[in-house]
Parts: C-alpha cells; structure tokens; sequence
C-alpha cells in the first residue's frame, strides 16, 4: 500500500513539472513576441525623433484675413509660414517657399538653441538604444532591456523639456515677423501649433511607454528558466 501511494506521488510530481515546463516554454515565447513588438516600436521612435529634428513644421501661421490697402506698404502686410527649430519658411507667391536657416548648418534660431539641445540629446539617447538592440545576442536580455529602459526614459525626459522650452522663447524678432506683435512666452499670436509640435508631444508619451515595457520585460527575463536550460532534454538517471 505504501508503495502504491509513493508511486501515485512520483507520478503527481512528474506531472507538475511537465506542466511548469510547458508553462514556462509558453511564457517565453509571449515574452520574445511582446520583445520583436518593443524593438519595431523603438526603431519607429528613432525614425519619429529624427523627422522632429529636421522639419520646420512646429509652429505655422493660420489663415490670414486683411485687405492690402490697409497696409501702405507691401512689406507691412502680415506674412504667412511656418517654423521649426532650424528655419523660418515665408510663403511667396511662387510654389517654393523662402527659408532661412538651415540643418545643415548644425546652427538652430538663437531663440530655439536650448530646445535644439535637449531634441539632439534625446536622439542620441534613442539611437544608443537603437544600438543596444544588437546585443541581444551576446549579453543577458535582462540587462539590456533595462539599459535601453533608463536611455528612452531620459529621451522622453528632454523631449518633455525641449516642448516645455520652445514655445517659452517665442518672444522673438524671427517669430514677430510671421506671428505678429501678439507672440510671448506660451502666446502664439496669429500663429498655431503644428504637426511637428504634436508629434514632438506624442514622442514622448511614446517614450515613456516603451521605457515602461522595456523595464517590465527585463524584470520579466529574471523570472525565466536558467539559460542552461533545456526543455527537450530528457530526465536523465541518477548514476
């Protein structure tokens, strides 16, 4: 009878094992799906960070309404465009608008340089992450998921900083031409917020939920089996 009952518990115990390996095996592959899934999104961010950069399209005039013999003169009527970080763009009455200012240069607007910096050192930070994707195949998953974690934390961090900053140094000559005598700090004038600005506030919502999942998967790798490991080895007999 005795022995009954410990073959009944050999038996019960062989079957929780295979359970927690099919377990296991099942969670690891949600986990590697859920990782592909976090790695795409964080290269989409780096696209995104670098179309942030480049594109004078953070802030553009609205629709202008006046009549031309209320100005004596052409170079007082209110002029339409737009602007980023980097250039001043005047609408002309050809199709190719008139900018100033350029990427290339490596010089932003003096009023936009602080914003410029923090934009630049977020890239950096996402790229970095970008990078650390490559040693996957070389260093433990958990600790690279957490360094690419704190890198898109901080990036989201400046981005958050530069879109506080920029439309704080908006009270300036380049901005007073397009916008008008209304501009100030956080007061746009005639102007409005544009695309390149709303995508700058979506990065950074971005950010933080791929900082977020990032720090949840590298938590979750601790709990995986052991990399030795191997759950189509057989049970081998003691010896």
């Amino acid at each position: 009878m005795l022995t009954f009952w410990a073959l009944l518990n050999c038996i019960m115990q062989l079957e929780s094992q295979e359970v927690a390996k099919l377990y296991q095996t099942e969670f690891i592959r949600n986990a590697r799906a859920v990782g592909v899934l976090w790695a795409v999104c964080t290269l989409c961010f780096a696209v995104i960070e670098v179309v942030i950069l480049i594109q004078p399209s953070w802030v553009a005039t609205g629709e202008l309404h006046f009549r031309p013999e209320q100005f004596k003169s052409p170079e007082q009527m209110p002029q339409s465009g737009y602007f980023g970080l980097y250039e001043i763009c005047i609408e002309t009455d050809w199709m190719v608008p008139e900018c100033k200012g350029s990427l290339a240069s490596l010089s932003p607007i003096p009023a936009f340089k602080t914003a410029a910096v923090f934009i630049c050192m977020s890239l950096v930070m996402v790229w970095i992450s970008v990078g650390c994707l490559f040693l996957f195949r070389f260093c433990n998953s958990a600790t690279i998921y957490k360094v690419c974690a704190w890198l898109q934390l901080s990036a989201g961090f400046c981005l958050a900083v530069a879109c506080l900053v920029f439309p704080d140094s908006l009270d300036t000559p380049e901005v007073h031409t397009l916008c008008g005598n209304g501009v100030g700090s956080f007061s746009l004038g005639r102007c409005s917020v544009h695309w390149a600005f709303v995508l700058a506030i979506l990065g950074v919502l971005d950010a933080f939920i791929l900082s977020t999942l990032a720090f949840v998967l590298g938590n979750r790798q601790d709990a995986l089996l052991p990399q030795d490991f191997n759950p189509h080895a057989k049970d081998l007999p003691e010896t």
